[in-house]
């Protein structure tokens, strides 16, 4: 959390234990802060608990969910994680300070200086207790959710684009980064946990915000991060084969996403944007709550906000953005036909919480497009290479077709599988890639615990001619390998790990950038050609 959340300092330290003297000078400054501290029964009510031991007039300085985290007079939450189980961490969290404790049971052996609350769910009670702890910031802005497989990232990119003015930041939690109004922060996870997502809202709220776009993965909607949020505007882009190794089946993976939009985190929204050229999409059209604008969206005539005219060019796309009050032409330095979808789909938000599209279809243009979504390296080369993010066989497809159908010459393609993630999309990527790229070079994205291997010979099913196709373990040397072989007019993708900048093993993180990587061989290849 270091870094997202800012801590009360004056109120942590009024809850330190001075140390035992003989006259213990009396800090009427930290007196006055601790009396003025916020207590647990503020941020509890009866329906939450299930049982309680200890005070819960208890003041707090504030709330943790790691206990390595934990600051004096907090309120820890024993979260039980996919990796480690936060109930095996409750005395650590009380040697650093820790007042009281949220867990689903209360430990046996307890501390008479702490208060312990049980409740029937404690990560559902973390986001209820942020909410409320961070007086509701998510009510103070106008704040858009976009969630589906691919296009999340450019999609809530572009709307705090489109929102944004020279007198008016716009918020952003993402895969990328998180922009918080005042300042801007690596992102670690597109959806964080409830507590940090609560901090991070209101952080821009104070910061002056009125607006913010926020990436909404299925992880986040099934695992309570945003539940009770108020979304202005909930926008789904599409449905494919992603993460079923955590939700089973596709059905699975839909109703997780619909909960976003029917009232299943516990508030519906006041708005959809729905993609209506996406057969899940016009599911969710018909499941929308009666109370709810639909703002529909897509190629399709009937849509909403629609696309008309499209023309796809190397390095922009010009098309007529159509919508019930009217029509004006617009030009985006994004390319292929996926993109009109996400631009699509940016607009529907903005249409849905009242914004004139003729008057910030202007600000189109300005755009500089998303790190690791088809960011072209360019060095000086006579070719051309682009990194993205594309890890589905979908998303593959659609990012292939648009470059196949613009390349002069030959297309390559560096690709990879997570590792611990759907074994049964590998040989959908592999034959996605085989069926557009001249040759494709199989390489580590992010193998995590699972050993290469495994993911190869699972990759390996896909092959559908084995001569333009290469598996080679190291990543770098993968590139290095796809570099050497592209001439003048080629194009060559890395696609997977986009403006990742580590690799992920079993037991390490190591620092790599696809993008750096690429420079530093074009460099070492120049030199060595020279």
């Amino acid at each position: 959390m270091i870094g997202y959340l800012t801590h009360n300092y004056p109120l942590v330290a009024a809850f330190r234990s001075l140390p035992a003297t003989r006259r213990r000078p009396v800090d009427r400054v930290s007196q006055r802060i601790f009396k003025m501290a916020p207590k647990l029964s503020d941020f509890f009510n009866d329906a939450d608990i299930v049982a309680s031991k200890g005070d819960l007039d208890r003041p707090i300085s504030g709330l943790a969910m790691d206990s390595r985290r934990v600051l004096h007079g907090n309120l820890y939450f024993a979260l039980a994680g996919r990796r480690a189980d936060g109930n095996q961490f409750i005395d650590a969290a009380i040697s650093r300070g820790a007042v009281a404790i949220v867990a689903e049971k209360i430990p046996s052996v307890t501390s008479a200086r702490v208060t312990y609350i049980q409740v029937a769910d404690a990560r559902r009670a973390l986001a209820l207790v942020s909410q409320r702890y961070y007086k509701f910031p998510d009510r103070s802005l106008d704040l858009v959710g976009v969630t589906g497989t691919n296009g999340k990232t450019t999609v809530t990119n572009l709307v705090k684009h489109l929102l944004a003015t020279s007198q008016q930041r716009v918020g952003l939690i993402g895969t990328v980064n998180y922009d918080l109004g005042a300042r801007i922060v690596p992102s670690y996870r597109t959806t964080p946990e409830s507590l940090e997502l609560f901090g991070m809202l209101a952080q821009m709220r104070d910061a002056g915000c009125r607006q913010a776009a926020m990436e909404v993965s299925s992880h986040g909607i099934d695992q309570h991060r945003v539940l009770g949020m108020q979304f202005g505007v909930a926008v789904f882009t599409n449905l494919t084969r992603d993460h079923l190794d955590y939700h089973g089946s596709m059905d699975e993976y839909f109703a997780v996403k619909a909960r976003l939009f029917n009232g299943g985190i516990g508030t519906a929204p006041r708005a959809v944007a729905v993609n209506l050229d996406d057969p899940y999409g016009r599911r969710l059209v018909a499941a929308a709550p009666a109370a709810a604008k639909v703002i529909t969206f897509g190629e399709a005539p009937e849509a909403m906000v629609r696309a008309e005219n499209v023309q796809l060019n190397f390095k922009s796309t010009a098309l007529t953005l159509v919508w019930p009050e009217g029509r004006v032409e617009v030009e985006s330095p994004l390319v292929g036909r996926y993109n009109v979808s996400n631009l699509l789909a940016a607009f529907a938000a903005c249409y849905a919480i009242g914004r004139d599209l003729a008057v910030i279809a202007s600000r189109l243009k300005s755009f500089a497009g998303v790190a690791g979504r088809m960011e072209p390296i360019d060095t000086g080369q006579p070719y051309n290479v682009l990194v993205d993010y594309a890890h589905t066989d979908d998303a593959l497809r659609n990012a292939l077709t648009m470059l196949r159908a613009i390349t002069p010459g030959r297309l390559f393609v560096v690709f990879g599988c997570g590792g611990n993630r759907d074994r049964a999309k590998r040989p959908l990527m592999t034959a996605a890639v085989q069926e557009f790229a001249d040759h494709a070079w199989a390489t580590a994205d992010n193998p995590r615990s699972e050993a290469i291997t495994q993911i190869f010979d699972d990759m390996r099913t896909g092959v559908t001619n084995a001569a333009d196709i290469a598996f080679i373990e190291d990543r770098r040397r993968a590139i290095s390998l796809a570099l050497d072989q592209v001439r003048a007019g080629d194009c060559l993708i890395i696609a997977g790990k986009g403006h990742e900048t580590f690799q992920e093993f079993a037991d390490t993180i190591v620092p790599f950038d696809d993008r750096q990587v690429v420079r530093e061989l074009i460099a070492i290849k120049k030199i060595k050609s020279g």
